[in-house]
Order: structure tokens, then sequence, then C-alpha cells
């Protein structure tokens, strides 16, 4: 080290940044009082040199090094007053991680020494011991990486459909992919994995969190893991475990993000911006808190030695003081360019939009995204709620905002299980929710559709089980949702009963299809294209096991699960009316003479009021145009119109097929009861079909064109995506 040449460097950009000749250090603390930058060896277990940041700007501070290169392991510590009744916890016996640090060294050991305070003891007390030897440690890294692909990939709102996945349990058990990389980012970039992935016809694939997040010690005591990974410690860097080739391998990720935009595909990230692992109060110091916790917390205005829990983890990130915005702000920004993902989804997003007063439509964080020109161009999806106050907003963003649903999910498998007074609800809820989302200029794609998502049960276990069965979580199966809305279809979990296995084979196609065919964005959970099982559990949160691992043996009927999603997607793509770009209201056009959607009985007739007021009717039909007006020009559209059919009674309802504009000719697409058919039958207007029980058809008046044409190549098994000449109107 005693080449090092000391200089005082720049407060900017914040974190460690190699410059090709050396490394500037700069580090946000408005409270601290001295900070120390603590180098370590290349496996991060011995200290071989402590040096005083020199320079303190705009409470920043900040040092340059030259002759340390990427590679170098480091860590702070933080000197100032420990007062915890005045929000202050600052203790320079913890070795602290930095906030913008882009890569980690090591693991988390739960030892004493890693908490401010005496364990045992409240944490008005002061510990003394080092915690070093326990902590992981930051490491620079040369961002150094040649693009082969487009860098980034903008897919069209109105084309999208979402694949969330896990990197570790997508991979872990795929048997195209070499052992040693099974659970990674290369795993998940092997081609065979993205084929199978881009075959599906989505086009989005959404990675629970992949930054580096920590083991809760309650967990690991059982033997348990956070698995999912929402305990996020450092928000720049990839989590250490998915990288195949060791620590500070940061062009795995990138390898793998250009080769899924080599096939067309973006990658979205989950991030978890709301909280951080160091938890409550009586939590560790491993960053921000012994960094400047008055600053990075919200804290309880009157009694600082506590923190506000609005996210149900213990803390909250005070999205309110402008370093702790601009974090998160840089942190996005870096995962645009540097890594070139496409677009997030929020995690508890309504506690970025918090101010002290509660959730503010135009707070300082959904302002700073609105304005930004990098983040303004991708996809920014909100998990509307949080734990708090007024924290149910789904709806309540602004616009440029798309919002998970969770209406949509509740209705769906509630009418689908056969529950009475749903229909009306269903009807909303398929035409992208306008009674939320219809104002500002948003549009249907704003609203986020999804049957199943990571947390709750799976598709198949949907429509297998009653009851959750999470005993393998170690709490007496108290954990989890017991709202599952779901319908064991006669017999709970595995059964050998055909009839109960059939009906629960039908009512996955019903969701499915209900999910895809609606106007909004859908989102597919990985597996459930050939009804994976998680065995009952609905909170598999902590199983890094085959429990959560998705199992890549697929019988028979899982193959024809995956044909069938392919045809619901292919569908969705090659017919514009299934994805409208304006709200479906009904409102009738003189000028066309025509209104967007219109809502019929069985009879043929259209809905009244009365209809929808009765509680017991399961069955309905709902006639897209597509004729209608798709913008604001006045003329008409020339796409396909469809008729679909709705039936969750238990038996056959006679469906009388209407007259729409004089034509005469239904061709029938999507029969659930029938998903695979030698030919497409065609239908006269005023012909009664009989629908079965719990199924539900996709209908195409006169279907000559592009409509006839993808269908036959569904049925030839061509997978490959339609020229763009032959879709769009039939």
């Amino acid at each position: 080290m005693s080449s090092i040449r000391i200089s005082e460097g720049l407060p900017f950009p914040l974190g460690a940044t190699w410059d090709g000749e050396g490394v500037n250090f700069a580090l946000f603390s408005a409270n601290a009082t001295k900070v120390e930058l603590c180098l370590f060896d290349e496996r991060g277990e011995r200290e071989v040199e402590r040096i005083v940041l020199p320079e303190y700007t705009d409470e920043v501070w900040h040092v340059r090094l030259q002759g340390i290169a990427p590679g170098a392991v480091y860590g702070y510590r933080v000197h100032g007053p420990y007062d915890p009744e005045n929000g202050h916890r600052f203790n320079p016996n913890k070795l602290l991680l930095d906030p913008y640090a882009k890569a980690y060294v090591g693991e988390l050991q739960w030892n004493p020494a890693v908490f401010g305070y005496n364990l045992g003891e409240d944490d008005l007390t002061f510990n003394t011991e080092d915690s070093a030897p326990f902590m992981p440690k930051c490491q620079v890294v040369d961002q150094t990486f040649t693009w082969e692909h487009p860098l980034s990939i903008r897919v069209p709102w109105d084309q999208t459909i979402f694949y969330e996945t896990h990197v570790r349990g997508y991979t872990k058990l795929h048997p195209a992919v070499p052992e040693k990389l099974r659970g990674t980012f290369e795993g998940l970039g092997q081609r065979e994995v993205i084929e199978h992935i881009r075959s599906l016809g989505v086009t989005s694939v959404e990675l629970l969190p992949i930054h580096v997040f920590l083991n809760d010690s309650h967990l690991l005591d059982k033997g348990l893991t956070n698995y999912w990974g929402y305990n996020t410690i450092g928000f720049f860097a990839p989590d250490p475990r998915y990288f195949a080739r060791g620590p500070g391998a940061v062009a795995e990720l990138k390898q793998m993000i250009d080769r899924f935009h080599e096939a067309g595909l973006e990658v979205i990230l989950d991030v978890v911006y709301n909280h951080t692992a160091e938890g409550s109060e009586l939590g560790a110091t491993l960053s921000f808190r012994g960094i400047d916790n008055l600053s990075y917390y919200r804290l309880l205005p009157d009694q600082k030695r506590y923190y506000i829990n609005d996210t149900g983890t213990g803390n909250t990130l005070n999205l309110s003081h402008p370093r702790v915005l601009q974090m998160v702000m840089d942190s996005l920004r870096y995962w645009v360019t540097e890594m070139q993902v496409d677009g997030f989804r929020f995690d508890l997003a309504t506690i970025l939009g918090r101010e002290p007063g509660g959730f503010d439509y135009d707070s300082g964080f959904l302002k700073a995204c609105r304005q930004d020109p990098i983040l303004s161009s991708v996809k920014m999806i909100a998990e509307p709620w949080d734990c708090g106050p007024g924290g149910y907003q789904v709806g309540g963003f602004p616009p440029g905002w798309a919002e998970w649903n969770d209406r949509f999910r509740d209705t769906a498998r509630d009418f689908w299980r056969g529950e009475e007074g749903v229909a009306s609800d269903l009807a909303t809820r398929i035409t992208a929710s306008g009674d939320m989302f219809n104002h500002a200029g948003r549009r249907p794609w704003a609203s986020v559709n999804f049957i199943t998502a990571h947390d709750g049960f799976t598709l198949h276990d949907l429509v297998s089980y009653n009851e959750k069965h999470n005993e393998a979580n170690g709490e007496d199966n108290q954990d989890g949702t017991s709202d599952n809305r779901s319908w064991n279809c006669g017999a709970e979990g595995p059964t050998d009963d055909a009839e109960v296995c059939a009906l629960r084979e039908r009512q996955k196609r019903n969701l499915l299809a209900t999910l895809l065919f609606s106007q909004g964005t859908p989102m597919i959970v990985a597996g459930d294209e050939f009804g994976r099982t998680q065995h009952g559990n609905n909170n598999a949160y902590c199983q890094d096991n085959e429990i959560s691992w998705v199992d890549w043996n697929i019988g028979d009927e899982g193959k024809a699960l995956i044909e069938f999603v392919r045809k619901l997607t292919t569908l969705r793509r090659t017919l514009p009316v299934l994805r409208r770009s304006r709200f479906l209201t009904g409102e009738y056009d003189e000028e066309l003479d025509v209104a967007d959607v219109k809502w019929l009985s069985p009879a043929g007739d259209a809905l009244t009021s009365d209809h929808w007021d009765d509680a017991s009717m399961r069955c309905f039909g709902l006639v897209i145009d597509g004729r209608a007006r798709v913008s604001g020009i006045r003329r008409p559209a020339s796409d396909a119109t469809l008729l679909l059919v709705f039936n969750a009674y238990h038996d056959v309802v006679e469906f009388k097929l209407p007259d729409i504009a004089g034509s005469d000719q239904w061709t029938c697409l999507i029969d659930t009861n029938m998903p695979v058919r030698d030919s497409l039958p065609t239908f006269e207007s005023g012909d009664v079909y009989a629908v079965t029980g719990r199924s539900l058809l996709l209908f195409s008046l006169e279907a000559k064109g592009a409509t006839a044409r993808v269908f036959q190549r569904l049925e030839e098994k061509l997978t490959d995506d339609i020229p763009p000449e032959q879709a769009g109107s039939a």
C-alpha cells in the first residue's frame, strides 16, 4: 500500500469510481464527525490500510487514491454521536457497507458484534466489538463490457406480456443448463432457457429482486433462507449468489441481459427501495444506520429512537430527504444506463410516494421519475400498496406508471370458482378497470392484470387446494394469507380422480384465457404455463429448494397447457382488438353507428341493469367491435370483431350468437373445453352454441384474414413470429 497516493478527490459521483488510474471514494453523511476508509486484502479477511477521508464538501466525505484498481476491497467506519433518542446511531466499531457499492465480497455472519448495541440489553447501550470479521465487504469494479446486441428493447405497452420468474429457481433443475451454471445469471442466459421463454409469446421477463440482500438470522436458525430476496442491503450491486464465477463478475449479468435483448425480450427488475435489511431499532448496524441514521430512515417525529414502519419490515427509507432520493434515482439510472435493463417493478411502491403527511400523488419521488429523461423512457410498474395508513393506492399513481391490479386477480378467481355477484365486477376488470385507471389520459395498459404472482398459490395450486399448506415454513401454517379465493375442484391436493383432474385443467385454461384476452397488461408467473406446483405452499419466500424451484419434468398435461398458452399469446399479438389503446366504455358513436363494446345475455340480448344486479348471473358475452375508433382521429378501425363468452355455471348454457352489422358467420377460435381441434368451426348468426359448464370461448366475426392464418399456424405447431404484414386485421 506504500504505492498509494492520496489526494482530496471529488464529492461526486458518490461511491467508489475507477477512472483508469485511481479510485475516487465519496460518501454522504450530514451528521458524521469523521469517516475512515478501510482497505482489505482481496478476500476481505484482513484490513491492510485505514485512511481518514480528508475532505467534506456539501455533506459528502471524499478522497482519491492513486494506485487503487478494480478488485480493491473496502468498507467504512463512520464517527459521530451515539444518541438513539435523537436519531443518531454512529458507532465506528462497526464496519459499514457503501450504499453505492457495485459489488460485494463475502457473506454476513450473524454475530453480536454486527449490532451497534449490546444484544440482550436495550438499544441505548453501546457495543464496542469490531464487526469487520463478520461483515461482507465492498469491491471496486471495472464496468468495461462490449454489448453485442440492441442496448435496450422498448416493447410497446399494448404489446407487453410480463413473465415473472426467479433467477435461481428457474434454472436450478433445468436439464439443459450445465450444473455449475444452474441458479445463476449465466444459467438464465442459456439459449435453451431463453428459447422456451420466447416461444411462449411473452415479451418482458420480470426478475424477482437481484440487488444484494441478506438472509434473516431467524430463517437461518431454522435451516431456511430469504429465497425471494426482498431484504436489500445494496441498491447498486447484483447479489453474489447469482454469479457463476465469483464476486464482482458483473459482466455475467450484462451478458445475460445482452442475450435476452438478442431474443427481443425485455428485462424488468423487481426492486425494493421501500426499506433495507437493517430492520428496526433492534436490528444490526451494517450500512445506512451507521452512516447517517437520521437522514436515511423515517423516524417517529417525537421519538426519534423508533422507526416508522409502513413497510412491516421494521424500517422505512426516507425518500423525503434529498440525498436519499438521489440515491434511489442514481440507482435506477445506473441500472438503465450501465446495465441496460428495460424497466422496474417497485415493491410496496406506495412507500416511495409517501411524504410526512402520507401518500402524495405529487411526492418528490414520483415527480422526479416523471421528469427524468432516462426513467421516463422505461417501464415503471408499481405494487400500489403498503402496510401504512392509506396504503392501498391502486389507480392512484400518476400518468406514465403501470400498477399491479389485485382487483383483477381477486375478481377473476372468484368468478371462476362460482362466487355469486361477481359478473358485474369481472366486466369492469376485463376491460382494464376503467373505474380506477381511466383518468388523466392514462391508458388501459396501466392495469397490470394477473391471476397469480410469486406471492401466493401457483396456478396449479389455485385449482387444487382450498387451504394453504405452509408447514415447511416452520410457523405452524400460520404464515401466508388465508384469503386465497381458490377451489380444489372436489379434492384437496393430488388426486387420481379423472373428472377432478379434467376440471382442474379446464379451470387453468379459463383463468389463463381470461388473463390474456382482457384489456390491460397481462403478467404470467413462470411455470404456470405447464402447471408448476408448490404443493399448496402459498408463501414460499423462505424455500430455496424443490418447493420453489421450477420442475422441468413436464408431463403430457403440462405440454398441452404450454401449447394452449402459445395459442392465447399469438391471438393476443395478432388481434389488436384484444389490446386496445383506449378504454372500452360502451359509448355509442353516432357517426360510425357503432359502440366499442356490447354486453350480451345468453339469449343474445343486451344486458340490462337487472341482469347485472342478479347475483346468480354467471354467464355473459362481450362483443368488442373492431370498427370502433382506436384514436382521436375520426375514422373507423378495421380490426376483427370478437365475441367472448364467459360461463362459470357448473352446467351447459345455450348461448345465441348475435347478429353484428349484418354479418352472418362466426368462427370459434377458442373453446377451453376443447383446447385442441382439427379445424376452426363456423356458425351462423342466430345459431345456439352449447357452452360447456365452466368454460370460456372466443369467436371472431368472419375470420378470413390474419385470424384464420394465425390459427392455422398454431394448429401446425409453428411458433415463429407472425410477419407484421399479416398481423392486425381480419
